[in-house]
């Protein structure tokens, strides 16, 4: 009975898939022409081919899974084709493996194969595919064989999708994505601009993230699509560290650490989370069951740095430190030893101190707190404005920032871990002491609850990435099981014996991660063939399928700023509120640096209400100080928060920058198709008293 339920489930997924592929294929090919309704001779043939291939689909795929032996003589023809290729069936393998990341993100096709279902189809295809290459001898591909697969394929995905927005192109591709880099810049690669030598230049970012972002500026004639490939590195490289120190290497069992380390990159991805706290992450793993005399003077300088990269993981490294050691000790007649307890406390109050207490010993040896490294300015601003600044508890639930809201959100990445883990207790073959049990929930609980509490303040919410203390406890509460019995379970290949519910968590385990960078692959290339990828899509615009302007249009618009800057600059001076990497980078030349206001900094001052901040701004607007400000095009109206997407954002932004701006300044050049607007002060008086907040 229970094996007929899974077989009708599975077979309903897959006609379901089949169906909804179907209609997304309809609507590519629906509005192409007008041989038969909206369908051009080629797409309407097309679309009915598809839709046989469908049915096909549909009724292969339940006699593979109602009367397998059916198909059995088919299956065996691909198993001794794969074997007569001997070693040259890896190359084939990996053929396979990367053509879904050549054909989604490298080639303009990606934009019309976007729906998720078509999508989701071809990953189908692909995992057996792969299933049948990874299958022993001459052997059918078992549980374990589709679970690598699946695994091989997330992987794949999430590391193509962080490459997405690796290009040469100078404008900014995110909201912040631009001024970020020159963030970066500012560390190592100040002489890149106009600016006196001895006046600090403030960056709105901890000075570990900062630090980080910074190295590739060591390297003379750094181009931005360069900078932009560093980035993507330091987003995958760093999860595979910590993958590879949580697992400890195992000559012997290469394969389960390379597969383990890749599933650890893959599920904190679903985050995603900041570069330090990976870094910190993968230290306290590496300190895990270390001697003493080097585990506490590295966990207290870990704690140090978690806290100066942000306020709120002070106290995680300590944390995580004193639950591997205690839930991850072995029992003695289901007992801890009193050495264990005295490490566990000892290294987990230690790690605390250091993030509690570490900036103010490094302040006494150094004189004083590093006010020109931004550290301690950036930690009084977060400290400042947390209380001033609203939660917007909504967020939690499904809303327009964050479609499933961050607890339904969180539940679908984290659910199938805990109900595996579950499943491990349940049965005995994880059997920790109750103060094991704990030392896991207890702190899990404080990093889901702090975790909450901050993706509610506004600016947050648009993602997981502010839970990623509780995401990395996860990890580490599964290391311990992993080491504790659910590894030796696991391993033994027979998840085929258990229940229906397990096998579905073990799936959804190593699928889910890869859901989203699925869906996520494509180019931002391809603009010369924006009129018919527009067709194809059924886009309204560029913008919409995401396409980069031609090569001729950014350069236009290049010009444009250049030549605005140099008739600007004789006549005061040139704020880049926004578009900063154009100084950083060289695409524009022969301007003085201005530092204050920056986007982000401006943005966040916004969402406090600090109008002490905003005096001294709006007092430079009344002047004219600037004779050319860059940004991003102002628009005036407020959002409503129940249909646009960050909509408290937005409005903050629109009282307290936007109608100030707009009242002392107007548009000189307004260029959509990079996302720049020149505003120049405008001729005529005008009282802004009104307008000001």
């Amino acid at each position: 009975m229970k094996r007929n339920t899974g077989r009708f489930l599975l077979f309903t997924f897959i006609t379901y898939v089949w169906f909804q592929s179907s209609q997304g294929f309809q609507k590519i090919a629906w509005g192409t022409g007008e041989w038969w309704g909206e369908y051009s001779l080629k797409w309407g043939l097309a679309y009915l081919l598809y839709v046989l291939v469908c049915v096909l689909g549909v009724f292969f795929s339940g006699v593979a899974i109602w009367r397998p032996q059916k198909i059995q003589w088919s299956l065996e023809k691909l198993l001794i084709l794969q074997q007569r290729l001997g070693v040259f069936r890896w190359l084939v393998f990996f053929l396979i493996l990367a053509f879904p990341v050549w054909f989604l993100q490298y080639t303009s096709w990606g934009k019309v194969f976007s729906d998720i279902y078509i999508r989701i189809l071809m990953w189908s295809l692909l995992v057996f595919l792969l299933a049948m290459f990874l299958a022993k001898d001459d052997s059918m591909p078992g549980w374990g064989e589709f679970i690598v697969a699946i695994l091989l394929t997330s992987s794949a995905f999430t590391l193509a999708a962080s490459f997405k927005e690796v290009t040469n192109y100078p404008f900014s591709l995110g909201w912040s994505e631009g001024n970020r880099m020159w963030d970066y810049s500012v560390l190592f690669g100040r002489q890149l601009y106009d600016y006196p030598a001895d006046r600090e230049i403030f960056v709105f970012l901890e000075t570990n993230r900062q630090f980080i972002g910074a190295l590739p500026f060591l390297i003379p004639g750094l181009t931005i699509g360069m900078e932009r490939f560093w980035i993507a590195l330091i987003t995958i490289v760093p999860y595979l560290l910590l993958g590879f120190a949580v697992f400890r290497f195992d000559r012997s069992n290469l394969k389960i650490w390379l597969l383990g380390s890749l599933w650890v990159f893959i599920f904190l991805k679903q985050g995603p989370i900041h570069t330090p706290l990976i870094l910190c992450a993968m230290v306290v793993a590496l300190l895990w069951k270390r001697p003493l005399w080097l585990a506490l003077p590295l966990i207290a300088v870990t704690g140090y740095v978690a806290h100066e990269s942000r306020f709120t993981w002070l106290f995680a490294p300590g944390i995580w430190l004193g639950m591997l050691e205690l839930a991850g000790a072995s029992l003695q007649n289901n007992r801890l030893d009193t050495n264990v307890w005295v490490r566990a406390v000892l290294l987990g109050l230690v790690g605390m101190a250091g993030g509690q207490y570490g900036s103010a010993i490094v302040s006494l040896f150094v004189g004083g707190p590093q006010v020109d490294s931004g550290i301690s300015v950036v930690s009084a601003i977060s400290r400042v404005s947390a209380p001033t600044q609203p939660l917007l508890w909504y967020r939690l639930l499904p809303n327009e920032t964050y479609g499933p809201g961050i607890i339904v959100g969180l539940a679908i990445a984290t659910l199938p871990l805990m109900a595996f883990l579950t499943y491990l207790l349940l049965t005995r073959k994880w059997t920790p002491n109750i103060w094991q049990k704990l030392a896991m929930i207890v702190p899990l609980l404080a990093f889901l609850v702090v975790g909450l509490v901050v993706s509610t303040k506004i600016g947050g919410g648009g993602d997981l990435h502010n839970t990623d203390m509780f995401l990395i406890g996860l990890v580490f509460t599964a290391i311990i099981a992993w080491q504790n019995g659910g590894g030796e379970w696991l391993m033994n290949n027979r998840v085929h014996l258990y229940p229906l519910w397990v096998k579905l968590a073990l799936v959804l385990l190593f699928a889910i991660p890869g859901l989203q960078p699925l869906g996520q692959m494509q180019s931002y290339h391809f603009g010369e063939n924006a009129s018919w990828l527009k067709t194809l899509s059924g886009a309204k615009s560029g913008s919409e399928i995401q396409v980069l302007p031609a090569q001729d249009e950014v350069d236009s618009a290049l010009r444009l700023i250049q030549g605005a800057v140099d008739k600007a600059k004789t006549q005061g001076e040139v704020l880049f509120m926004d578009q900063r990497q154009l100084l950083t980078f060289g695409y524009i030349k022969d301007v003085p640096l201005v530092p204050d206001y920056e986007k982000k900094l401006l943005m966040d001052r916004a969402m406090s209400e600090d109008a002490a901040y905003f005096d001294g701004f709006y007092a430079d607007l009344a002047a004219h100080r600037f004779s050319l400000i860059i940004s991003q095009p102002m628009a005036r109206s407020k959002k409503d928060i129940s249909v646009f997407e960050f909509g408290e954002e937005n409005n903050a932004w629109v009282k307290w920058v936007t109608r100030p701006v707009m009242c002392y300044y107007t548009p000189l050049e307004t260029m959509k198709n990079v996302n720049v607007q020149l505003l120049v002060p405008r001729e005529d008086t005008v009282d802004c008293s009104s307008v000001l907040p």
